[in-house]
């Protein structure tokens, strides 16, 4: 059962997000004019509105609270593996105990369409586990999503008080943007941050 896809999926299709226009709620502020910026080599990037980039792969791999989520859900769903491993076994192995005895002759007519009718239950009852527990695993993966999500914007707002950024976009390798000048990459900034503040929460 591969529930699990890339936790953060849904950021990296969204491809821009506009996070800010100039400072958030500051709506009646007049636009300034932005400096011309330059690489390391003097070279002009852009001039206008200032731009940052937050690479999703390099967050998810650095995320100290996202990789403990992580992991958690990758041993929940060996759990959930393992158990309906378990009951698919023990079907299968009474299954065959059934069928020797029928090849044997030491099973009635009745016997046999009772334990068919059993074995068809049981396999009924496994069918309906995988689905209540994948259903289950996937809405808690969902919600996870969301949290992610929302403490990576609550971070950035908080960030770009100071940062005042006209637009941080989502980046990553399998999403819209196909490329993204490094220069502009604040990712590091943001998950050192983010990770501060997992920390904090802990104590």
């Amino acid at each position: 059962m591969k529930y699990l896809s890339p936790v953060l999926s849904i950021l990296a299709l969204i491809g821009v997000i506009v996070l800010f226009v100039l400072k958030a709620g500051n709506t009646s502020k007049a636009i300034k004019p932005r400096s011309v910026m330059r690489d390391s080599s003097g070279k002009e990037i852009f001039s206008g509105a200032k731009i940052g980039f937050v690479d999703i792969d390099t967050l998810e791999e650095n995320y100290a609270y996202f990789k403990k989520k992580k992991a958690e859900f990758e041993i929940r769903q060996k759990g959930i593996d393992a158990e309906l491993e378990k009951m698919s076994n023990s079907i299968q192995a009474d299954y065959l105990v059934l069928q020797k005895k029928a090849q044997a002759g030491t099973l009635s007519e009745a016997e046999s369409e009772e334990g068919q009718q059993k074995l068809m239950q049981r396999q009924q009852e496994l069918e309906l586990k995988r689905q209540n527990l994948g259903a289950k695993f996937m809405k808690d993966q969902e919600a996870f999503n969301k949290e992610i999500h929302d403490n990576l914007h609550a971070y950035i707002e908080k960030y770009n008080v100071e940062m005042d950024y006209d637009y941080i976009l989502s980046y990553s390798k399998d999403g819209s943007i196909l490329y993204a000048n490094p220069t502009l990459d604040i990712t590091q900034d943001i998950i050192k941050g983010m990770n501060e503040d997992y920390e904090q929460a802990k104590k």
